[in-house]
């Protein structure tokens, strides 16, 4: 049995659940973090820091956590593990803040500001599996091999400098620009990535820094002389969907049906094969199938949540906390992310209000559709003003960018010449791919909303621009054309959108080989993609498209058994 209790500080903001879940599967018990003078009481304090640098400074000034965090990192004797901004509020300040305002303090232990990766250069955020570079030999690493990657999500960054560099127990290499990942000096420890949604290996990271506590080896390091001439690799990352509904009993099942038609709940009880409508079963035991297998992130769309509000949605959000409990890999949950009224109240619930509630449940990022549509049709009738209120920009300033997801649903709109489709909207060449059904060697992607059964009049390309704009992290790039198909992902609107953003994109529809993968890599700029049906049916291995990627050529990260 541990000797000791873990504290854990929370502070209210994002998926902490996770690191509880992980601290737990590690077989040690929490004690909670509620005053400012349990700080000072603490065995072993981890603080798993989530959303903004502005935001979580604040609340630590406010909530009077500030000064004894410095107290107990004073001296670097007492055990500590920041994870992600919890490692960033250790340096003297950061950039990110809100524009025109001077930068917020951090809490000064490490010398140097964090600051943010270069849009010009790279896409913004860092999100996905990465390696590490050793700096120090430390007992927390022990139980991982450096082939093992470990997952980040980040838009702003610590550079190694000559005030700094005795901190750096591994740094990382993104686009050319390497960084602290993460820092050891004494009993004090944080890392740049989360351990807690990296697989097994970052359940062994984490069981490392415990059992070091409980020996006493953990303050015992050793300076070791890297080569910092060979960069670390992002690979891409591999995403598995679960469309969620209610079934007839009232049970959220896992449904696949082709362009779409799931959403209608049309030809239910089809079970095989392609066409019509298909339960697969429970969204938590097969997220956990997908996860032992291999994903790289799983994504819960909840496909009926248009119909009611989220915060009454019980269900999915006990699908949450049950998946958390045993899955270590990021989970994205979409669907019903908005501002609303409730009926039988008349209460009125706010977008931030309603993701709060899928953080809490543990969920690492939110997705939203329809709200994201009607949020950039705005912003473009305004002629580019943001009003800080839309769903996207009152989530990220909270959460922070990398927390919002945006799903655009496109379908193909065939035109005979790029001067035939209104100017307001991006036209693809498509030249070399699948033309129209008359021959039509152009297109436009019009955007759609609740499920893909109402059009609007604007482009993919323009919401994602916007959407970026505001403030989203990511886009999630579906194709109704192409959904359910098993023909490909639809190359010509991820290398639209994708050259047309500096925020990451995730491939969705249409995938149903390990060729699919391989190709929309490949030849275009995403960086992860996307697929449902050809999983759940067991008709192409996670593994197996993995395996392809690397044969090809393209990173793809290697599954750890358990250690």
């Amino acid at each position: 049995m541990p000797s000791f209790k873990v504290s854990l500080l929370d502070y209210g903001a994002g998926n902490v659940r996770s690191v509880r879940n992980a601290i737990l599967a590690n077989g040690y018990e929490i004690e909670d973090i509620t005053s400012p003078d349990q700080i000072d009481k603490a065995k072993v304090l981890v603080f798993p820091g989530v959303g903004s640098y502005g935001s979580a400074m604040s609340v630590l000034e406010k909530e009077g956590y500030k000064d004894p965090l410095r107290k107990y990192l004073a001296n670097c004797d007492r055990p500590f593990m920041g994870i992600c901004l919890g490692m960033q509020t250790l340096f003297e300040s950061s950039e990110e803040h809100e524009q025109g305002k001077d930068a917020i303090p951090g809490l000064g232990v490490i010398p140097g500001k964090v600051i943010k990766f270069d849009e010009k250069k790279m896409t913004v955020p860092h999100i996905g599996w990465n390696g590490r570079t050793l700096h120090q030999d430390s007992q927390i690493l022990g139980g991982v091999t450096g082939e093992e990657d470990t997952y980040f999500v980040h838009s702003y960054y610590a550079p190694i400098t000559n005030e700094n560099k005795e901190w750096v127990l591994t740094s990382t290499t993104y686009s050319g620009q390497r960084f602290i990942s993460a820092v050891q000096r004494g009993s004090v420890v944080a890392t740049q990535f989360h351990p807690e949604k990296s697989g097994t290996t970052g359940l062994n990271i984490l069981n490392g820094f415990l059992r070091a506590v409980e020996d006493g080896s953990l303050g015992k390091t050793t300076a070791l002389n890297p080569d910092l001439t060979i960069p670390t690799q992002l690979v891409k990352r591999v995403v598995v969907a679960l469309d969620v509904r209610s079934n007839d009993n009232g049970d959220l099942v896992v449904t696949k049906g082709d362009q779409y038609d799931v959403r209608e709940n049309e030809k239910e009880g089809v079970t095989e094969g392609r066409g019509g409508v298909r339960n697969l079963g429970k969204p938590v035991a097969l997220a956990s199938r997908y996860y032992k297998e291999g994903a790289d992130e799983i994504a819960f769309l909840n496909i009926t949540s248009f119909r009611k509000g989220v915060i009454e949605d019980m269900p999915m959000l006990q699908v949450l906390e049950q998946a958390s409990r045993s899955i270590f890999v990021p989970l994205t949950v979409g669907g019903g992310i908005r501002s609303y009224s409730d009926e039988s109240s008349g209460k009125m619930y706010s977008a931030l209000e309603v993701a709060a509630r899928y953080f809490r449940a543990g969920a690492d990022k939110v997705s939203m559709g329809s709200d994201a549509v009607y949020a950039a049709e705005d912003y473009v009738k305004s002629g580019g003003i943001k009003t800080g209120a839309t769903s996207i920009e009152t989530i990220s300033k909270v959460y922070g960018v990398q927390a919002v997801v945006i799903s655009i649903d496109p379908k193909r709109v065939y035109v005979k010449s790029g001067e035939e489709a209104d100017a307001k909207h991006v036209v693809v060449d498509l030249t070399g791919s699948k033309l129209g059904p008359n021959g039509e060697t152009f297109c436009w992607y019009q955007c759609t909303v609740k499920g893909g059964r109402e059009a609007r009049d604007i482009c993919a390309v323009t919401v994602a621009r916007s959407a970026a704009i505001l403030g989203a992290g990511e886009i999630m790039l579906n194709c109704i054309d192409m959904d359910g198909q098993g023909q490909g992902f639809d190359h010509e609107l991820m290398k639209a959108v994708s050259n047309a953003v500096t925020i990451p994109v995730i491939a969705s529809s249409g995938a149903g080989t390990e060729e699919h993968f391989t190709n929309v890599f490949r030849e275009t700029g995403v960086q992860a993609a996307l697929a449902a049906g050809m999983f759940h049916r067991k008709e192409v291995e996670i593994s197996a498209v993995k395996t392809h990627m690397r044969a090809s050529g393209i990173p793809a990260r290697v599954i750890q058994s358990k250690g």
